[in-house]
């Protein structure tokens, strides 16, 4: 029992001295930004404004009620312990130490994110180190872990909770072990339980295990430890629910023909502005002017579409980068559960257009698969030291423009707060 304690704390924190690098320099950036929001400004929590000040984000909305039980079945239980987290430090009220408390508990969960990134990329793909550093710092500054490292909101910990069972599966799948039915429960419970579509993306690492479909034994016992953990999730959402399933398929399609019907935009741009782009790479910005249907008027931000022929160019060069890693590891089998998992997110929101208009608030869903692809791309070309170089040339250009676009869209960011936000 104590050896599978210190594991558990050695597979979630940082375990070397240069995990630990990683850890204290994202926390440390991502602490100074969100501590000066937090300390400045009102706008990641207010409790006139319960959804939209920015990028769509709910952040009143998640912290009192844990957002729509259809899509977010179980996160009711998990955000209250977050609120009352909160308001116990804060002593009760609702003010800057509030803020502060909800912000550097995103932090904690976007820095630990990178650990589990950097661990990827140094244990299962085992990159050099110099490889793998690059890798993610050019993640650190994608938008979707800039603006969740201060948003108290599903998608920071979906973020989390995703990048380290990805990590943990890659393991088990090294060691040609299987996923333990309780760890599947688990994951099933906490990835699916604050958004429902990534519950069958827990699964997806079974199919890949040694012998799977050439033993009835072991096939057997993979249904088995599924049926398990699909039980405990669904007696999970129906007791939230009260048993009123018939609830799930009403407000489900109402979810579906308020989010999926958005025809003011072409669909080919929203898809690589929003769903491609979006979650990387600052557009744009627009205000709209909103109310929180008791008479209070705020305003709110959204993403625009792209407007510079460089901005689609850097994400047509990144997705270059991954449908390359894919072909080239096309038979790599952790290769094999990440894409997977993206397809999903694909089918969902750029063929089913779920939230195709605002997609890049699903960043948390999927993001993390970039810095994963690049680094099996480096690992497929170790013994040529050409493209390597070539590669390493690619991403640190990437990196550059990123930087210094992002940058300046957070300087936009800044001039909102200051103005609508003090």
């Amino acid at each position: 029992m104590k050896t599978k304690i210190i594991n558990f704390f050695k597979l979630i924190f940082p375990s070397t001295y240069s995990e630990l690098a990683v850890f204290l320099f994202f926390i440390t950036c991502y602490g100074i930004l969100g501590s000066y929001i937090a300390f400045h400004y009102r706008i990641i929590f207010d409790s006139r404004i319960p959804w939209d000040a920015y990028f769509s984000f709910d952040n009143k909305s998640i912290l009192m009620t844990g957002g729509s039980f259809e899509r977010h079945p179980l996160s009711y239980y998990f955000f209250n312990w977050i609120r009352e987290f909160a308001l116990f430090i804060s002593d009760g009220k609702t003010d800057v130490t509030f803020r502060l408390t909800l912000a550097w508990l995103s932090n904690l969960m976007i820095s630990l994110t990178m650990v589990q990134v950097f661990k990827y990329l140094k244990n299962i793909i085992r990159l050099p180190q110099r490889v793998s550093v690059l890798i993610i710092l050019f993640f650190g500054i994608f938008s979707t872990n800039i603006i969740l490292s201060f948003t108290p909101e599903n998608f920071t910990y979906t973020l989390f909770l995703l990048t380290l069972y990805n990590y943990y599966a890659a393991i088990k799948l090294r060691k040609e072990e299987k996923t333990p039915a309780t760890a599947l429960s688990l994951a099933a419970i906490t990835i699916g339980g604050l958004t429902i579509t990534n519950f069958v993306k827990v699964f997806i690492p079974v199919l890949f295990e040694k012998g799977l479909f050439k033993n009835w034994k072991r096939s057997g016992n993979a249904v088995i430890r599924v049926f398990i953990a699909t039980v405990c999730y669904v007696l999970l959402y129906l007791n939230r629910i009260d048993f009123k399933y018939e609830n799930i398929f009403s407000k489900t399609n109402q979810q579906y023909e308020k989010f999926s019907n958005v025809e003011t935009m072409p669909t080919w741009d929203m898809i690589m502005s929003f769903f491609f782009g979006g979650n990387i790479l600052f557009p744009g910005f627009i205000m709209t002017d909103k109310h929180n249907m008791k008479g209070f008027a705020y305003k709110g931000l959204y993403m625009d579409l792209y407007s510079s022929a460089f901005s689609y160019l850097f994400i047509v060069i990144l997705l270059i980068l991954i449908s390359w890693s894919y072909l080239k590891n096309f038979k790599n089998k952790w290769v094999q559960v990440i894409m997977i998992s993206f397809f999903m997110d694909i089918i969902i929101h750029c063929i089913m257009r779920f939230g195709l208009h605002t997609s890049y608030i699903y960043g948390g869903h999927f993001v993390f698969i970039y810095p994963l692809m690049i680094g099996w791309l480096f690992y497929a070309y170790k013994t040529s030291p050409k493209i390597m170089s070539l590669l390493t040339l690619t991403i640190s250009l990437l990196f550059i423009y990123l930087f210094f676009n992002n940058g300046f869209r957070m300087s936009e960011f800044f001039w909102f707060m200051e103005t609508y936000y003090q």
